[in-house]
């Protein structure tokens, strides 16, 4: 319990050796404006951290411009993200006021790779896993695609093409000629052994009829 009691006077005494010493440092309007060092832009809500003061947070606006009040001596830090830590002391100054130009480098961190999954557990991976189906590969698809079943439901709904279309109608030519013909051989009488027996029937009868008038 001693021992407790010692440690509590001891940082009640530095609390307030600290707080006298705050007092008696006279306190400044620290304002400022916050650059980027490399290409003069202004860098826009930084935070502000008073790190000899109770760290009290402050936060610049949108044009990068910030103002407090600290004391002489305090150390101020800045930081943004993308940007390394900057620090600055406020020195003695003869007024009641202070204005400084701040200016932070800029800074890229290369995060880890990181790959997202669907998967919530082990289990719900393992079960996609199982019931996974793998695609069929180029030779699969190509017989697919090359079956008759394939083949007669393209011809149906693929039109023709113009060559395709010149030769049916040239196949289709070819045919009415070769009928053609073949009507007109057919058609000839002195080509058909029908027509010749018709015409040795009706001389024959023809023979009998004359014969039998002379009578």
């Amino acid at each position: 319990m001693k021992l407790i009691r010692n440690i509590l006077i001891l940082c009640f005494t530095i609390g307030l050796s600290m707080s006298a010493s705050a007092q008696q440092r006279k306190l400044v309007q620290f304002s400022g404006v916050i650059h980027n060092a490399d290409t003069n832009v202004i860098v826009p809500y930084v935070t502000v951290i008073n790190l000899s003061y109770n760290h009290q947070t402050f936060t610049a606006n949108h044009q990068g411009y910030f103002s407090f009040v600290a004391h002489e001596g305090d150390t101020i830090q800045f930081s943004s993200v993308g940007y390394r830590s900057a620090q600055l002391v406020i020195p003695r100054v003869p007024e009641d006021k202070y204005t400084a130009m701040v200016n932070m480098t800029a800074e890229i961190k290369e995060l880890p790779m990181v790959t997202p999954y669907p998967w919530a557990s082990i289990d719900e991976f393992n079960m996609a896993f199982m019931s996974l189906e793998i695609a069929d590969d180029d030779i699969v698809v190509a017989k697919k695609n090359l079956s008759p079943e394939s083949l007669a439901a393209l011809a149906a709904v693929t039109p023709r093409s113009a060559e395709e279309i010149q030769n049916f109608n040239s196949m289709q030519n070819h045919i009415g000629l070769s009928n053609k013909a073949v009507n007109q051989r057919m058609a000839n009488p002195l080509l058909s052994p029908f027509a010749w027996g018709n015409l040795i029937r009706q001389i024959t009868e023809g023979n009998k009829s004359r014969s039998k008038s002379r009578y």
